[in-house]
């Protein structure tokens, strides 16, 4: 290694840049006071990027912060998986040991993935949740460490990232809310053309209004001739200023080569070719300099001391003093940490590594292969499978990269690096035939394809098949979001199935197919699943057979719910039993249970349901552990018991954090936010709801969320708010997937709000919509409030003239549908009561019994808001018969009601409870006012309270019977009221008094809401 050397050329003086370092030190400020800040800085190739970057690094450590830098590194033309994350954390490492240990207690083995210093990852079967629970788990550690001290993270040289640092960056950028932390990231604007792969990321990042992008433009003249002066250590000759100013056109890296070439007698300054001068500047090394420089050029953005001497073959006093010549001449500089070197500027690395021929470019490559195979320990660890695999390929030896390929891509994916792992992937097929027969038999794939199931073969001793890269590469797609080169992948598998007898292989590729097509909103996957299906039908149990049925039965749960579905289950339960497939066999006792609630077996199918979720808990099978926190309480609302699953839910929410099940968690929110609806904890539930929509990275925690909350402002009278949620729960779900779950809270919601604003058609348009699809067994939980809603709605408009039509009909398919639905659950039972009478009332015919039934059917179900509205009915329904006891009994019971509706704010029925008491003129406490009240045009006119409940309904257009049936009078009496009342108004006749009555404003309309999901 070298001792200090001198370098020339770059200015000891940082020249302009006030206004972005300005900007810079802003973000410091607002990060130290607790609010995360994210910059973006861009500029061509030697602008000044980095130089900045260091200049605000130096004044933040200056001022106590920390400051964690990374550089994405380049080998040929790839990119190291998480490079600059891994050199950030390692330096934060070194900085706080404690902190980050601490910050990472609990979740070492994942987050070992970007810095394998933590532990040994941990192995298993790859889900569609592990890069983003790996990323989660980034973010929070970061906050964590953030917490106590203010943290620069820097990531320099974007335009070189992998796909992986990409996704990992806008995730970060995108998620981070907490801590004293600041993440700046540097790319090069004109390498971004249009089919640049982070040109993508940044037009994302342009639409979060957190980031600030800086976009260094070039020097002016001024700032060049102090730049120069800097650079020669005294005022250069104005005519020189302008020469350099023009030649350079202010480019920083220009300027300074300018400068030391015009100060050395170089005439190359003045040539056509920038590049030229750098070249220039290098050949004028002695040749072993030269050679140096090139290996170095070839070996990516660092090459280590010991791996650049194995490969230059050079004397060690040789070396040495080949390296001090170009580190002297400002060619190469050490690399950060000490144990390398690296061009001083990517732009002299990029004209010497293109001036290089094509037989001299392998022929490296060949040689730092040759000495990593020979020395693994001459690059970190993490590095060593990645740059092998890039030497081999590089250096066209298809015998020699096909291996290292592989092994390389086993190492993306351990890392969660899927994008990486599907690159590599098409790389071994690239290479497949070109490579040696007696290369490929080598190869296993117990080593080299994980995901692919052994389909009856022994994978530690059969040869691996370029079938089994497919496999690997369409789950890799999969996995890192590429669905549509997945699907092209399992496509191109099946046509070469289709000339071989195996129907394990194409069952499997089927599957894969499936939940593509899903993915890409293509359709719901069905098609995929069946013909999947058929392929193994009469086949013996193998992992395959049991992946399919798990799979058929998870999607019938969803979609069609039956004896089949439940079939399928129990099946997918047997085969994974018996060849040892613990995790499908975890997931198909999940949706078993859930059937088996469905079917009515409650207690053992919850049961089921308990065993697995303890189960995982225990081995700590993170993708296991957040389906059975979402599944599980979710079923348990499903019949009613509201507090039991919010204890599992809270739960949940503690395990998928510590997890970093990001996209479980909010899924868990949403369903917390629906047994907190039922237990009447409102505000909560709100907050539980915007949560699950703010944490949601998939549409289905959206949906959920946004009904909620439909609902909550339905029940509070907010109907333009609840109409907003509503279309917002609509667009998450979409039409490309229907499933029971998703479509029957929407109809029901557009059911409910259509009635709320006096849309009945609409409302009966959607009702017979829904009731022509069918309920298949198991929607009873969403099946039960729509129905409700239905016979609520056509109760209510029972005395509009042009609600007649049609009614009859509405009312026969709700009975009838009733009829055919289960009652299985308590709730279930006391929603089919509620329902009846409701029915009973759209037909004129309730009665306090009727009610009194309902009443006791939720008393014990701890849904007060339910309760609160069938105790106003039953009021309602027993001062129909006006004796004293039935009126004490009603006035209890809309007391109570009315309390309930106030403590919600549901003012639909707080205001239905105070009219109803008005008119019947029982006794409610009168609820505070806010300050003094309007003057009543009602009290102007002289009117007296009872003659102002007359006109209301004279305004509505009743009859006199149906204004004594309504105010429980006598039609004799309500026949006075309406003559003092036109006597009052100055009136000839019914008519005029409702256009004095609608002019005044007397009546503004009343709306009674529905209750949730049971």
């Amino acid at each position: 290694m070298l001792g200090a050397v001198e370098t020339r050329s770059v200015s000891p003086v940082f020249v302009g840049r006030a206004e972005e370092l300005g900007t810079l030190h802003d973000a410091l400020v607002r990060a130290r006071e607790g609010e995360p800040q994210a910059l973006l800085i861009g500029g061509e190739a030697g602008v000044g990027k980095t130089r900045l970057v260091e200049e605000f690094a130096a004044a933040a450590r200056h001022r106590g912060a920390v400051v964690a830098l990374g550089g994405c590194v380049e080998i040929g033309a790839d990119g190291l998986p998480f490079a600059p994350f891994s050199t950030a954390l390692r330096a934060l490492r070194r900085e706080l040991p404690g902190e980050l240990a601490a910050a990472a207690a609990g979740q070492e083995e994942e987050l070992a993935r970007l810095l394998p210093e933590l532990g040994e990852s941990k192995a298993g079967r790859h889900d569609e949740d592990g890069m983003a629970r790996l990323f989660e788990l980034t973010a929070r550690l970061l906050e964590r460490v953030a917490a106590e001290h203010t943290v620069v993270l820097a990531l320099e040289d974007l335009h070189w990232a992998d796909a992986s640092t990409r996704h990992l960056l806008s995730y970060l950028l995108r998620t981070l809310r907490t801590g004293r932390l600041v993440v700046l990231a540097t790319y090069r604007s004109d390498d971004i053309h249009r089919r640049h792969p982070l040109r993508p990321l940044l037009a994302e990042l342009d639409r979060l209004r957190t980031i600030r992008r800086l976009e260094l433009a070039r020097f002016n003249r001024d700032e060049v001739g102090r730049q120069v002066a800097g650079i020669l250590a005294h005022e250069p000759e104005p005519d020189r200023i302008d020469a350099i100013f023009e030649r350079s056109d202010g480019n920083a890296f220009f300027v300074e080569e300018l400068a030391v070439a015009a100060h050395e007698g170089c005439r190359t300054g003045l040539t056509d070719s920038l590049r030229d001068l750098l070249l220039v500047r290098v050949e004028g090394l002695p040749e072993t300099a030269q050679q140096i420089a090139r290996i170095v050029a070839e070996g990516g953005s660092t090459v280590e001391h010991r791996l650049l001497a194995a490969v230059a073959r050079l004397a060690e006093d040789d070396l040495i003093e080949a390296l001090r010549a170009a580190v002297n001449a400002s060619i190469l500089a050490p690399a950060p940490g000490g144990d390398g070197y690296r061009f001083r500027h990517s732009l002299v690395r990029e004209a010497v590594g293109d001036d290089l021929l094509p037989g001299e470019r392998s022929r490296l490559n060949r040689r730092y292969a040759e000495a990593l195979e020979t020395d693994p320990a001459l690059v970190p660890a993490d590095q060593r499978a990645t740059r092998l695999a890039s030497y081999w390929y590089h250096a066209h030896d298809a015998a020699k990269a096909l291996p290292a390929v592989l092994e390389a891509s086993v190492e993306a994916r351990r890392r969660h690096a899927y994008s990486e792992q599907l690159r590599l992937l098409e790389r071994a097929m690239e290479l497949w035939d070109t490579a040696p027969d007696a290369v490929r038999r080598t190869l296993r794939p117990v080593d080299d394809a994980e995901v692919y199931p052994p389909c009856g073969c022994d994978p530690a001793t059969t040869a691996l098949r370029y079938l089994d890269l497919l496999a690997e590469a369409a789950v890799a797609g999969r996995l890192c979001g590429e669905r549509e080169r997945a699907l092209k992948i399992t496509k191109r598998a099946l046509r070469l199935l289709e000339v071989e007898d195996d129907p394990l292989r194409a069952a499997w590729f089927w599957i894969q197919r499936s939940r593509l097509v899903q993915g890409l909103a293509r359709g719901d996957g069905w098609k995929e699943i069946a013909t999947a299906q058929e392929l193994v039908r009469g086949l013996p149990p193998s992992e395959v057979h049991a992946e399919v049925l798990a799979t058929a039965a998870h999607w019938s749960m969803l979609h069609e719910p039956g004896p089949d579905a439940l079939t399928a289950a129990e099946r997918a339960v047997e085969y994974a039993r018996m060849v040892g497939a613990d995790d499908i066999e975890s997931n198909a006792r999940l949706t078993l249970g859930g059937l088996m609630v469905d079917a009515g077996q409650i207690d053992a199918g919850l049961g089921h349901m308990y065993d697995v979720r303890d189960e995982v808990v225990a081995r700590g099978l993170a993708a296991i552990v957040g389906r059975s926190h979402v599944n599980l309480p979710s079923v348990l609302e499903g019949v009613g018991r509201s507090e039991e699953s919010v204890g599992i839910l809270r739960e949940g929410l503690r395990l998928t954090g510590r997890m970093g099940l990001r996209d479980a968690e909010a899924w868990i929110w949403g369903n917390l936010a629906e047994s907190l609806i039922s237990l009447g904890r409102w505000d909560e539930a709100a907050d539980a709801a915007g949560n699950a929509q703010r944490r949601g990275q998939t549409a289905g925690p959206h949906g959920s969320g946004a009904n909620c909350l439909a609902f909550l402002a339905l029940a509070r009278g907010q109907v333009s708010e609840a109409a907003r949620h509503l279309a917002q729960g609509r667009a998450a779900y979409g039409p490309h997937d229907p499933m029971p779950q998703h479509d029957l809270p929407i109809s029901w919601l557009t059911i409910a709000l259509a009635a709320a604003e006096g849309r009945l058609a609409d409302a009966r348009a959607e009702l017979t919509r829904t009731l022509k699809a069918g309920f298949p067994l198991g929607t009873q939980r969403y099946a039960w409030p729509l129905l409700l809603q239905a016979a609520t709605a056509e109760a209510d408009a029972r005395a509009l003239p042009a609600a007649r039509d049609g009614r009859e009909q509405v009312l026969d398919g709700i009975f009838s549908t009733v009829r055919r639905l289960t009652t299985h659950a308590p709730v279930w039972l006391a929603h089919e009561r509620w329902v009846r009478a409701e029915l009973h009332r759209a037909e004129g015919r309730s009665t306090p019994d009727t009610w009194s039934e309902v009443v006791a059917a939720f008393e014990p179900l701890s849904r007060p808001y339910d309760l609160a509205r069938v105790r106003y009915r039953l009021a309602e329904s027993l001062l129909t018969g006006a004796g004293e006891d039935e009126r004490e009994r009603a006035t209890k019971l809309l007391r109570l009601a009315h309390t309930v509706a106030r403590h919600l704010g549901a003012r639909p029925l707080a205001d239905a409870a105070t009219a109803l008491g008005r008119r019947a003129r029982l006794p409610l406490a009168p609820a505070p006012e806010p300050g003094p009240a309007p003057a009543d045009p009602a009290e102007a006119l002289g009117l007296t309270s009872r003659e102002r409940d007359v006109l209301r309904l004279v305004a509505a257009g009743h009859t006199n019977r149906r204004i004594a049936q309504e105010l429980f009078i006598s039609p004799k009496t309500a026949s006075v009221h309406v003559s003092n009342i036109l006597g009052k108004l100055g009136v000839s006749g019914r008519g005029e008094a409702a256009a004095v009555a609608h002019r005044l404003g007397l009546f503004p309309a009343e709306v009674l809401m529905p209750g949730p999901a049971g």
